[in-house]
């Protein structure tokens, strides 16, 4: 027989790959391929997750835990041990990486339908320069240290060098959002200027991602790679995307079934198997094919159905897997300690130095400079592409995948502990006099934060705007906030600061609500030359909405936050159902405001204002109700603004206690006083501070035909409603303050039954259903009202008597204007009221 060369080839597989013989046959059933990977998910999972709860005070992302937690399981830490290695064996891993890369798929693919191209066009010079800056000199950092560690361990190929130049030019967008938002520092200045160099930052890096990988992978072949890629993503955008947007037109509202979304995600693991056949990474299609989704509600209902799964479940396997690679006792080999450190913290501060660098060509300050360098130091899920790349197809050596990750790692967790310090002590120095509108000069800019949840605050809101009368020399800046609840996926936060015109051809609800409240105002602003509107929309959880309303209105300084009531006007001017959260919202925003805040309820202040239409001249009747205190004044100041409006006429009633009280008070023992002086020595000191105030109103207004000013004499709460309810349909707007830290026997005994704490005594009256009153009505409380008293300090001193003794000045004061006051008969109707 001839002698033949034979090769033979031996293929072994593992009959329990999908099979289970159950527990009681099975010896060690976890062992089994389908029990092994859900113990490896949920151990995955628990452990990130402990470590995010852990992590949390410090502001980390969930990023962070998850890498870490690939790290503890990986071989070089509790991998030791047998019982882990149960879990984790080495056949396991191949399984767990699948999924983890699909589950990258996914992500990108979403990432890729919330992502704005047109930002690019956008862009100011300074944003572009300071993101081409920040891709530049990091680049060139990011190769002179691969060189420097390489010329001391000659063990990669000098290909790795552009995988460690753009691994430190990435800024992770989703990441950076989500730690502004924590830090609430979103919307400030240097927040607005990080997000958008990061987007476009993303935008750069996915097309040095596209030209990396097929040059780094095979120089010879990455011609024919890149022509592909470029063939292949004219074909996205010249062909499937238009295919996409007549599918969504003729599809009615947002009823997408199964069918199409089971589409969308094929064509999302086709295009990532395209590119990864071309030679590119397979999340270059994913992101591509999510790219070109027009935006709307399609993208909607894709991120309501897969965000949870995607992100919570799916991608903390991906992070996992890049954690296991990490091996500390690689970090040094054949290279010095020293060299290492000296690498890491060099490429930790290539950032911050192009930052600097642009600081001093756009003259910004170097603080501002140094600040933003932290933020864009955070990296995110392209730079651990970029590195796992490296690792898999050999370019990066153990000791260079390690030394990248550890630096990535330490400058993202950075970030959220030094911004938060420079933060609270930039927080600490700032201080701005204008809190308030009485404090403000009739000369200067008046600033408000308007507050907007749904298009039915809009026509109130802007109305009340424009009574409040901007002026040459006193004009107006309106910050118009439309609050939006956020729910799902961090990187939900893209569209936190909504543009002026939307480029979406089929905006989604959310969206087009947007767009109608920001046409809206800027109509506003169009009609009113003196009025300027900054349009913004804050996306987050209702539980923590208040405190990004706080942070903008401290970041804006502003004078006045203006919420809208949490009951809308029914068509007989009665209030509607309550929206819990939004009460939630105004309840939060009063004690931790940075200025004075009012709440509108609007009962058709729109009509009122123009009864003959949009054309019509302004001519309305308003009413300021005064009891006393710090947000009667505040609710006076603006009032009296209002007032220089030539179609608005205002009459302020200010009600004084009558003889009866002044005897009650005198009559209460000397003893008694004793316990209660601190409590008189205030309300003494405010109402001298209330007779001041008056006296000037008066005396400045004494020849305005529109102003009315009046005294009331009332003993008691009950008289004092039956005065207001003598005023019905005389009004088109009622002025109150809340009446923080204020006690009066004027309004005793209204608090014991009052709904809506929130609007101070009289404000809840005004709106109380029982009262057949139907005008709208803006309650005031000023920035700093309440005092000590509002803090608990009396809370043991008996109200009745803190009351009676609270009033005493007031009675003086009464007795000394008695000839002036006006008795019900006198009270003024018409034009004049």
């Amino acid at each position: 027989m001839p002698d033949r060369k034979i090769n033979e080839s031996m293929i072994c597989y593992d009959l329990t790959v999908s099979t289970n013989n159950g527990v009681w046959q099975a010896e060690a059933p976890i062992t089994e391929s389908f029990p092994l990977f859900v113990s490896q998910l949920t151990v995955i999972i628990l452990i990130s997750r402990l470590l995010f709860l852990v992590l949390k005070p410090l502001h980390q992302p969930r990023l962070i835990a998850e890498v870490l937690a690939g790290f503890i399981i990986s071989p070089n830490m509790l991998g030791q041990f047998k019982s882990v290695q149960r879990i984790f064996p080495a056949r396991g891993i191949m399984l767990i990486e699948t999924v983890a890369y699909l589950g990258l798929g996914f992500y990108v693919f979403l990432t890729g339908l919330e992502m704005d191209l047109t930002a690019i066009l956008r862009a100011g010079k300074r944003v572009m320069g300071i993101a081409m800056t920040g891709i530049l000199i990091p680049m060139g950092i990011g190769i002179g240290l691969f060189f420097l560690l390489n010329h001391q361990s000659s063990n990669t190929t000098a290909v790795g060098c552009m995988f460690w130049a753009v691994a430190l030019t990435i800024t992770g967008f989703p990441v950076l959002t989500r730690i502004l938002a924590n830090l609430k520092l979103l919307h400030s200045d240097i927040g607005r200027i990080a997000m958008s160099v990061a987007m476009l930052n993303d935008i750069y890096t996915w097309v040095l991602i596209a030209i990396l990988i097929p040059v780094g992978i095979n120089l010879k072949t990455a011609s024919y790679s890149l022509s592909a890629l470029i063939v292949f993503a004219l074909i996205c955008f010249f062909v499937v995307r238009p295919i996409v947007e007549k599918v969504i037109q003729f599809t009615s509202g947002d009823n997408y079934s199964e069918y199409y979304l089971c589409i969308v995600l094929t064509g999302a693991l086709i295009c990532g198997s395209i590119t990864d056949a071309i030679g590119a990474h397979s999340a270059v299609g994913a992101f591509l094919f999510g790219l070109i989704i027009p935006s709307g509600d399609l993208g909607d209902a894709l991120l309501d159905r897969l965000d949870d799964f995607v992100s919570g479940i799916m991608l903390p396997l991906f992070f996992a897997s890049c954690g296991t690679r990490i091996d500390l006792t690689k970090i040094m080999e054949d290279t010095p300690w020293y060299i290492v450190v000296l690498v890491i913290c060099l490429a930790c501060m290539a950032k911050i130095l192009s930052s600097l660098t642009v600081s001093i060509i756009f003259n910004m300050p170097l603080k501002d400079g140094a600040a933003l360098g932290v933020l864009l130091n955070t990296k995110g899920i392209l730079a651990l592409i970029i590195l796992n790349v490296g690792w898999d197809k050999k370019i990066l050596s153990h000791q260079y995948y390690t030394v990248m990750i550890v630096a990535l790692l330490i400058m993202t967790i950075a970030v959220a502990p030094i911004m938060s310090a420079i933060h609270k002590s930039r927080k600490g120095l700032k201080h701005y006099i204008l809190r308030t509108i009485q404090r403000s000069k009739l000369n200067t800019e008046l600033r408000v934060l308007t507050c907007v949840h749904t298009t039915a605050n809009i026509s109130g809101m802007i109305s009340l705007l424009e009574v409040s009368h901007a002026t040459k020399s006193s004009p107006m800046t309106v910050f118009a906030l439309h609050l939006v609840e956020l729910t799902g996926r961090a990187s939900a936060m893209l569209i936190v600061h909504s543009t002026r015109k939307s480029g979406a051809h089929n905006p989604s609800r959310a969206q087009a609500d947007s767009n109608l409240i920001i046409n809206a105002f800027e109509s506003f602003e169009q009609e009113n030359h003196l009025v300027t509107v900054n349009p913004l929309t804050a996306m987050s959880p209702y539980g923590t909405m208040h405190e990004d309303i706080c942070s903008l209105a401290e970041d804006k300084r502003v004078a006045l936050i203006l919420l809208p009531f949490h009951k809308l006007s029914t068509v007989d001017g009665r209030m509607g159902d309550e929206n819990a959260a939004y009460r939630g919202i105004n309840l939060n925003v009063l004690p931790n405001a940075p200025c004075s805040v009012g709440i509108f309820i609007d009962r058709g202040l729109a009509a009122a204002v123009r009864p003959g239409g949009p054309n019509d001249k302004v001519k309305c009747r308003f009413a300021m109700l005064f009891i006393g205190g710090p947000d009667d004044r505040e609710a006076l100041a603006y009032a009296w603004r209002m007032a220089g409006h030539p179609g608005i006429s205002l009459t302020v009633v200010r009600f004084l206690p009558s003889e009866d009280v002044v005897a009650d008070v005198e009559s209460v023992n000397t003893n008694e006083e004793q316990g209660i002086l601190e409590v008189v020595a205030d309300n003494e000191r405010q109402m001298a501070i209330d007779d001041d105030y008056i006296n000037e109103f008066r005396l400045n207004t004494a020849n305005d035909e529109s102003i009315v000013y009046l005294e009331k004499v009332v003993s008691n709460g009950e008289e004092t409603v039956s005065v207001i309810s003598g005023m019905e349909n005389c009004y088109d707007l009622y002025v109150v303050g809340k009446g923080q830290g204020v006690v009066s026997p004027l309004t005793l005994g209204l608090s014991d039954w009052s709904d809506c704490p929130e609007l101070g005594t009289i404000g809840d009256v005004l709106v109380s259903s029982s009262f057949a009153l139907h005008a709208s009505v803006l309650v005031v409380q000023q920035y700093g009202s309440g005092g000590e008293a509002e803090r608990g300090m009396v809370t043991s001193i008996d109200g009745s008597r803190r009351e009676r003794f609270g009033m005493r000045r007031r009675m003086r004061s009464s007795q000394s204007t008695k000839g002036m006051v006006l008795s019900d008969s006198d009270w003024p109707v018409g034009n004049n009221a």
